[in-house]
């Protein structure tokens, strides 16, 4: 991204805002006030009546820190970035299944033919960000500290409010947009939505160039195949997303939140990054716990992007508040109940009380220096967790462990979570024994900066790259198996492509675990796997992540297969193939070929046609005269007492007739 310093409200800017353009990728524009008295007030929502009432209320309640920083000097200024997550309860498309509505699998998996119909109905079933089943908020949070005013200082939040998780796009608008906001205020909000009117639309894996004012947002949009289909970006998922192998090019992002600082985040817990991967990949429930919001969201964020390229199908919330509808829900879980799959994000300690059920914690992050943090719950007693599982925790880059570390680990073993409530620790509590090893020769790659905050920061860049690809690569392994799934096929030489294409292989659970239990997991995962790594994939296979991403790519290889196809029917020279047909073999022919056509006119007069669709239909149209010629008269005069069948086999056919069943 570049930017000027010198960014200013211009007062002769013709652009207007268009708030359905701006919808393409911003659904609002909120500012929000605490006020002593009632709370958090929205002020101003641009568009207005964009939101339901229970929609602003969470809006207002997830967009403060749980706490206000008490710094020495009381006339500073705290500004922070951060942003939550929040589900709709409003215009959800029909027929689709949460998250946490996926407990099993199926036996087994069949396939049939992508036809042009199917694509119709899935484009007009997403092609909408209305039925967005997310939405997520960026926040600028300014906390003044001044002794004249009453508590000491006052708050006030600008939200952009998005159906995409394009943190790479909000959190630089949102450092321009911010102060921006606080010198001139509101006009500022209409400034930047007359921009945000003029931006493209997002194309899903693609470098955009966003402009603002005289700043230009160079940004990496994450890949079609990382956003849940409900998110309203229809995009098609290329060949390469089919099949689980490394990409080519390693710039591009290759799952969400590809900018996190993952590094930076977990740089006191790595060598438990494995650990917390399988927790991701199995889709088992984490609480993760830091001192303020953005380091609270930082790693929620940097966990989800752990598992790319896999769809990421559990619910997760990067700032989760007491106030968030769902928290009842939770806190009411009974012994014996299944805590959902979701990972939550929360900076109150509260949580680690009311949410005692959830099995693994992790505690990242460090207080801000010269401040005490003073949350809601820290008022309430402290004590021990019965039976809660182990925690561990390192906490320097050396990856070697000293008396006084181990002594830590029996230490934090003994107290459990609720040792934050009186110090801040980073740490993990779990009683899940990984399969996978730590591998020590990526950790001794990463590199010690020191306490350079320059050379921190493009140290941190660096490994931050190390630790992404290694992930890509081991979840890239782990998905492999999975390939032979999605494997599609061409017509032979000679064969027709007019027939239906042979449909994938079938996926049954059980025979898949049986063959890869025989064949082995491959050399990779071999060599940084324990024994026992067929259970991972039972887990895998049982977990909430599995079966949206099988579907997924499923579709998405029907799609190519259907692309491919289409593409021989192209180059098919239809006198050479029916030159050697029987007089049944050219009957059959005939009425595929007529198949095809009437869905590809189908599809011109719905408006869904592909852009080489007039193309097609005049190859097809010739196809179809060829093969009526060669058949017999008797056949001939049969086939034209259809009236819409005569139509096609006129020269110039009204393309634009609507069809009918034929016969």
């Amino acid at each position: 991204m570049s930017r000027s310093p010198s960014f200013s409200v211009k007062s002769e800017l013709s652009l207007k805002p268009d708030p359905e353009r701006m919808q393409r990728w911003v659904v609002a524009f909120c500012t929000i006030r605490f006020d002593l008295e009632q709370g958090q007030l929205i002020e101003d929502c641009y568009p207005p009546g964009c939101l339901t009432q229970d929609e602003e209320l969470e809006v207002a309640y997830s967009s403060f820190p749980d706490s206000v920083s008490q710094h020495q000097n009381r006339s500073s200024i705290h500004d922070c970035i951060f942003f939550f997550r929040f589900q709709r309860h409003k215009n959800l498309p029909q027929g689709n299944v949460t998250p946490s509505e996926i407990t099993e699998i199926n036996d087994k998996i069949t396939s049939s033919e992508l036809t042009e119909e199917k694509l119709l109905k899935r484009s007009k079933s997403f092609s909408s960000s209305k039925g967005s089943r997310y939405f997520y908020g960026y926040v600028f949070n300014r906390q003044r500290h001044d002794e004249r005013l009453k508590r000491g200082g006052e708050q006030k939040s600008l939200v952009i409010l998005s159906h995409g998780p394009f943190s790479s796009v909000f959190r630089p608008l949102l450092q321009i947009m911010g102060p921006l906001y606080f010198d001139v205020g509101k006009k500022a909000i209409e400034h930047i939505a007359s921009y945000v009117s003029i931006w493209p639309s997002p194309v899903p894996g693609k470098l955009m160039e966003l402009p603002i004012g005289n700043a230009m947002l160079k940004v990496n949009l994450p890949p079609a195949h990382s956003l849940p289909l409900e998110s309203g970006m229809l995009s098609e998922e290329s060949a390469a997303s089919v099949a689980p192998f490394l990409p080519y090019n390693q710039s591009i992002p290759q799952g969400l939140f590809h900018d996190s600082d993952l590094f930076g985040t977990f740089r006191g817990l790595l060598l438990q990054l494995w650990v917390l991967w399988e927790l991701l990949l199995i889709g088992e429930p984490i609480l993760v716990i830091a001192p303020t919001p953005p380091q609270c969201c930082e790693a929620v964020a940097s966990l989800v992007s752990l598992i790319a390229p896999l769809l990421c199908s559990i619910d997760f919330r990067p700032y989760f508040t007491i106030h968030d509808p769902q928290f009842a829900h939770l806190n009411s879980l009974q012994e014996g109940d299944t805590f959902p799959p979701m990972v939550l994000g929360v900076t109150n300690l509260f949580f680690l009380k009311a949410l005692r059920k959830i099995p693994h914690i992790v505690s990242v992050g460090s207080p801000a220096p010269n401040s005490n943090r003073v949350a809601f719950a820290s008022r309430a007693s402290s004590g021990k967790i019965s039976g809660r599982p182990e925690g561990f925790g390192l906490q320097q880059l050396s990856l070697k462990f000293s008396p006084s570390s181990l002594l830590n680990v029996v230490k934090l073993r003994r107290e459990g979570p609720l040792c934050l409530m009186t110090e801040h620790k980073e740490a993990i509590w779990s009683s899940y024994a990984a399969t996978t090893k730590p591998d020590t020769s990526i950790l001794n790659r990463l590199i010690d900066a020191g306490m350079s905050p320059r050379v921190e920061e493009s140290m941190s860049v660096v490994n931050n790259e190390i630790l992404r690809r290694h992930f890509l690569e081991l979840t890239t392994n782990f998905l492999a198996p999975f390939g032979p799934y999605f494997r599609t096929t061409t017509p032979s030489e000679g064969s027709s492509p007019f027939v239906d294409p042979p449909t994938l292989p079938p996926f049954n659970a059980n025979e898949f675990l049986s063959s890869l239990q025989a064949r082995g997991v491959g050399k990779f995962l071999s060599k940084r796997m324990r024994s026992n790594w067929l259970d991972l994939y039972r887990r895998f296979l049982k977990g909430p992540n599995f079966m949206p991403w099988f579907q997924r790519r499923r579709a998405a290889a029907e799609q190519e297969q259907h692309r491919l196809w289409r593409q021989a029917r192209m180059r098919t020279d239809i006198q050479q193939l029916i030159a050697k047909m029987s007089e049944l073999e050219s009957v059959d022919t005939f009425n595929a070929v007529e198949r095809h056509l009437i869905q590809e006119i189908q599809l011109q007069q719905s408006g869904c046609a592909a852009t080489d669709s007039a193309e097609i239909c005049q190859k097809l149209k010739g196809d179809l005269l060829a093969v009526f010629n060669v058949l017999p008269k008797d056949v001939q005069q049969l086939l034209l007492f259809n009236p819409e069948r005569a139509a096609l086999l006129q020269r110039t056919p009204e393309l634009t007739k609507p069809l009918g069943t034929h016969l």
